[in-house]
């Protein structure tokens, strides 16, 4: 298992729109807590101008399938994300 960085860069009106998204976004979050392979995830604050989504996965294939499945993503409240491994060497959930 590896480690991945999910980032959003939402739109500059996302606060006001993801209400509408916002549940169906959690539940597929919440599915992804609960396999184990999303680690933590949230917005930043003060601006709201980028989300970040650490996860723990098999592959890079597995977090992109999550953001292309993601109700922010297809209805155009990301202008842009990428997924990127990230080489944890400590911390208090790394077993390496």
């Amino acid at each position: 298992m590896e480690y991945y960085i999910l980032k959003y860069k939402p739109i500059s009106t996302y606060l006001e729109e993801r209400g509408k998204y916002r549940n169906e976004h959690l539940k597929l979050a919440e599915i992804a807590a609960e396999d184990g392979s999303l680690v933590l995830g949230g917005a930043m604050e003060d601006p709201a101008d980028e989300a970040l989504l650490v996860f723990r996965a098999e592959s890079e294939e597995a977090v992109k399938s999550f953001a292309e499945n993601d109700p922010y993503v297809q209805n155009g409240l990301i202008e842009k994300w990428e997924v990127r491994k990230w080489n944890v060497v400590i911390g208090s959930c790394f077993d390496g």
